[in-house]
């Protein structure tokens, strides 16, 4: 078939890589660096806004229970719109290219993030409050819905194989800098604000910030080049349309397969481990210790700012260490640990002793959330083939983070408050987690017909084809 042998030859020459100048990786690794890090730090803003200020300026009338759940809520809403986003965008991202998606997504998000900055509160005009928040964290939602893919799929099929990985987190380096620096402007106003001016403008300051990142990362995304597995795919596209004219048979390039089905369940499950341990360690948490707990706002911000430290070094380690032994075998491992650690971490803050309190966060942060991430973008990426591998990741993602990130401090909220503050519910949940994470990883056979450590690792995102 004159199809086929074309589809042979262009897949044989994309097997030996698009090796680009160090000058233009840097700049894609840059550039999925400051989305992630834009997408975190409006992630980190926001959910700390929820815990510790929005459920005074925006639902004061409830009680601090009540309103502290509602805060969570307007923080899940943003992730019901991501769904959304992440279709919208992931299908662009498929049929005219990532760059496109990249450019669009850092733009909606880094608007919307801005404006909340601009905010009337409660007591200015009411129930209106509470809608624009919403209304402004479901347009974040939309454009965060394929950022962080969009910018791990173009990073990973920019990447030499036997280092993708590796180079993949630096994308997964944007959490800790976008984390780091959220809570680092948190602790900064918080330390220097009284109560008092908190609630009426130092709140306000992290959004408003935020507008610097985004021009940043514009500047930049303006001048990276499409990914290289796309142009091959359009080269694809085109002969297909060609041969069509002779009535030649060829695939179907957008059927989805019993294969599709199975790699869009594994990555489900590999993302809803991670997401749900983030919610709750990243989001939920802060407000437990605080309300709950009652110890200080700066207990919260300080072990998130020495977690995201310690994170540039424990991603591109466990980026590493994928790359060297196979990410299955570390998936595995890492959800392990968190599920053995999930009662010792708690009891430690239950404790109410600060120091113990923020060792406890960071070592669970580390292990669960960013060391569960930095395998994740490159792992999902190389389990669907090319043709729509930025559409079923984002899906992948947001469909688990709606459930795990988005409802997982909201039901966490509510357990607690029935159990009558108890720590139990959160371990047991980070224990699900951890356990949904690793038995997605099991699923993922241990080597394939070319030799490598599992189906995924180091697989060619030139094929059209998923892994599994």
């Amino acid at each position: 078939m004159q199809f086929q042998k074309k589809s042979s030859s262009v897949l044989e020459s994309s097997a030996k890589h698009h090796v680009l100048p160090t000058k233009d990786l840097v700049k894609i690794a840059a550039s999925g660096w400051l989305g992630t890090a834009m997408e975190f730090m409006d992630f980190q803003l926001y959910s700390l806004a929820a815990a510790i200020v929005f459920n005074k300026i925006f639902f004061p009338e409830l009680n601090p229970d009540i309103a502290l759940i509602a805060a969570m809520g307007t923080y899940g809403s943003g992730y019901v719109a991501r769904l959304l986003g992440a279709w919208f965008f992931g299908r662009i991202g498929d049929k005219i290219g990532r760059r496109t998606v990249l450019f669009a997504t850092v733009l909606l998000m880094g608007i919307a993030s801005t404006i909340i900055g601009f905010l009337p509160t409660y007591n200015q005009v009411g129930l209106l409050a509470p809608i624009l928040l919403v209304v402004l964290r479901i347009a974040q939602g939309l454009g965060a819905g394929a950022e962080i893919s969009g910018s791990g799929v173009l990073v990973a099929e920019f990447a030499r194989p036997k280092r993708r990985g590796f180079v993949g987190s630096v994308v997964c380096l944007g959490t800790s800098t976008g984390t780091l620096l959220a809570n680092a402007i948190w602790a900064i106003i918080i330390a220097n604000c009284s109560e008092a001016q908190l609630l009426d403008w130092g709140w306000r300051i992290p959004f408003l910030l935020s507008l610097f990142t985004m021009i940043i990362a514009i500047i930049i995304r303006l001048t990276i080049k499409e990914s290289p597995v796309m142009l091959e795919k359009k080269k694809l596209l085109e002969a297909k349309r060609q041969t069509e004219v002779q009535k030649v048979s060829v695939p179907k390039l957008t059927k989805t397969s019993h294969s599709t089905v199975k790699s869009f369940f594994v990555a489900l499950g590999l993302r809803f481990g991670q997401a749900g341990n983030s919610g709750l360690m990243q989001t939920y948490f802060a407000g437990f210790i605080v309300t709950v707990l009652g110890m200080e706002k700066l207990v919260v911000t300080n072990a998130n700012v020495i977690s995201s430290c310690v994170a540039f070094i424990t991603i591109p380690l466990v980026g590493f260490l994928g790359d060297k032994f196979g990410r299955k075998k570390i998936y595995i491992i890492l959800s392990i640990l968190m599920a053995l650690y999930a009662v010792p971490m708690l009891l430690l803050v239950d404790s109410r002793d600060p120091v113990l309190t923020i060792i406890a966060m960071v070592i669970g942060l580390n292990v669960g959330v960013q060391g569960l991430f930095a395998l994740e973008n490159v792992t999902m990426a190389e389990l669907f083939g090319s043709v729509n591998r930025m559409t079923f990741m984002a899906l992948a993602k947001e469909i688990a983070g709606l459930i795990a990130t988005g409802f997982g401090p909201i039901i966490a909220a509510a357990l607690v408050a029935t159990f009558i503050d108890s720590w139990i519910p959160l371990a047991v949940m980070l224990i699900v987690f951890s356990a949904c994470s690793a038995l997605s990883a099991l699923v993922i056979p241990k080597s394939n017909n070319q030799g490598l450590f599992d189906a995924t690792s180091g697989r060619d995102l030139n094929a059209l084809e998923d892994a599994l």
